[in-house]
């Protein structure tokens, strides 16, 4: 995820260099390209006819494109919106369970670890699940060896991580230590860390519709390999400019609702999944009373991971 700590000049293009404009410069210069040749043709081969091509029909493609452009985005902005707050909730009830376990279970130091360590280990398999990484081998470095041979025959780790958060709450439950409205409360967090589980997997089991962004993908091409065509009688060498900039800029928002789309993943605009999973692993140890705590992730070239 970018981070725009105020940047300027050299800075912020650095920034660009490091998200959009890789993936869109081909692109723009292919058009680039292209728009000297038509301007080329027109003002030194003396077309016949080329000063009836209007540029009306292009402006009205143009707009019916950037209308479809901004329905896409503003649906992976939602998308990408919706995991932000999804995570959030998940830093929110890590620390819920935390606050509660140390003030329910006060005289059970290991259990409370226990119960801790399980739910860091949550956070990073269900990142590595949304990842595409081995969610068990992430889980693994936070469980005892029990767990770990609890952990080896679940298909769905996350799923399991949670019941065993249940186990260990329990047997304080059997036991008469915690009465069944606390023990209820307990329940309800972890009621909520699978609710998160599920809506992020349903983020990233369900994409746009591919007919859909292919064809967006194909129209923005044909506009703009098209648009010099239009321009070039009546802007001439102005031309390669206009038609740089407007590729630039339906190349540049095609790509970013790419990138929102799977929120996720490691790209520049995607969300930083392992700086969240750093601070629920901060606020889980701090709230066990383990020192020394682990630094926070900072951003690296203005990029948060």
């Amino acid at each position: 995820m970018i981070i725009r700590p105020r940047p300027h000049g050299w800075q912020l293009l650095y920034i660009l260099r490091g998200s959009i404009v890789p993936a869109v410069a081909p692109k723009v210069l292919a058009i680039l390209l292209l728009a000297i040749a038509v301007s080329a043709v027109v003002e030194l081969g003396n077309v016949p006819g080329i000063e009836r091509v209007s540029s009306a029909p292009f402006a009205l493609l143009g707009l019916v494109l950037s209308i479809f452009l901004s329905f896409r985005n503003n649906a992976c902005h939602e998308r990408w919106w919706e995991g932000r707050k999804l995570w959030g909730q998940l830093i929110f009830e890590s620390r819920s369970l935390a606050r509660q376990v140390q003030q329910l279970l006060p005289d059970d130091a290991p259990r409370r670890t226990r119960i801790g360590h399980l739910a860091i280990a949550f956070a990073h398999g269900l990142a590595a699940r949304l990842r595409g990484a081995d969610e068990a081998q992430a889980a693994r470095p936070w469980l005892d060896a029990d767990q770990r041979v609890l952990l080896h025959d679940r298909r769905n780790t996350l799923d399991a991580l949670l019941s065993m958060i249940a186990a260990e709450l329990a047997v304080p439950l059997h036991a008469g230590r915690l009465s069944p409205i606390l023990y209820a409360q307990l329940e309800e967090r972890l009621h909520a860390l699978s609710s998160i589980q599920a809506g992020c997997e349903r983020i990233l089991a369900t994409p746009l519709p591919f007919a859909y962004t292919l064809l967006l993908h194909r129209c923005a091409w044909l506009f703009c390999v098209l648009l010099p065509f239009g321009l070039a009688s009546s802007l001439g060498w102005a031309t390669p400019v206009l038609s740089a900039v407007l590729a630039y800029a339906f190349f540049g928002l095609d790509q970013l609702g790419e990138e929102m789309e799977d929120p996720f993943g490691t790209e520049p605009n995607d969300l930083p999944l392992d700086a969240m999973v750093r601070t629920i692993e901060i606020d889980q140890l701090d709230a066990l009373g383990q020192r020394p705590l682990p630094d926070p992730l900072l951003p690296r070239d203005y990029r948060l991971q």
